[in-house]
């Protein structure tokens, strides 16, 4: 199994200490910095494990609001955002002591005290944390660890293990509005080369507006 890699702050190929502003991401997993408009570094992909990571223990997202009010106005993006800003974050008694205490470390709405983001020991808080206490880490960085689970498959096309209703889904390309595409790959390619373009004002032209890229 391979998992890609939602990280906001590694999409912006941050170093270690630097910080960035950009708002991106899947709401759900938003952090609250993010949502007040303050800089953030690795913090935020802290705070997105621990809600992923919630999510694989609890079975739900710890802001779960789709169907939990008649009120429309409890069912929209600005009200999960005012949730996962201000709504205290409730840790099912069921789990263990240390899955519980993880789950907290990482869900923690101040990125100071945040499990992981301590500027000196954040990444060894997390190896020494009881809950990944009992994992080798220098196994896991060489892929040496077996998986609880493999399933059997006769090739790299072998679909048997995914369910027939997506199987069956159409392929397509969301969001289809061909002008988000052209924003879209005309900042990676300008960014990818802003080095060679210096303070170049590169403009486009588009059916509905007309951008304007300084790099």
């Amino acid at each position: 199994m391979q998992m890609t890699s939602c990280c906001e702050a590694c999409e912006e190929n941050l170093a270690p200490g630097e910080l960035t502003a950009t708002f991106c991401g899947t709401p759900n997993y938003i952090a609250p910095e993010m949502l007040r408009g303050q800089e953030y570094g690795y913090s935020v992909d802290w705070w997105a494990l621990g809600v992923l990571m919630f999510e694989m223990l609890v079975g739900r997202s710890p802001f779960e609001i789709v169907g939990q009010t008649d009120n429309p106005d409890q069912d929209t993006e600005d009200y999960l955002f005012q949730v996962i800003l201000e709504k205290p974050i409730r840790i099912p008694r069921s789990l263990t002591v240390k899955a519980a205490g993880v789950l907290k470390g990482f869900l923690n709405k101040s990125p100071q005290d945040r499990l992981g983001c301590h500027p000196e020991t954040g990444f060894e808080d997390i190896q020494t944390h009881p809950f990944f206490r009992v994992l080798d880490f220098d196994a896991l960085y060489a892929k040496q660890i077996p998986p609880p689970y493999k399933p059997q498959v006769r090739g790299e096309r072998d679909l048997v293990h995914f369910d027939p209703t997506f199987i069956k889904e159409p392929v397509v390309l969301t969001p289809d509005d061909p002008y988000v595409y052209l924003i879209v790959d005309l900042h990676y390619i300008f960014k990818m080369n802003s080095s060679k373009l210096g303070n170049t004002v590169v403009t486009a032209r588009c059916n509905y507006f007309t951008l304007k890229f300084i790099y």
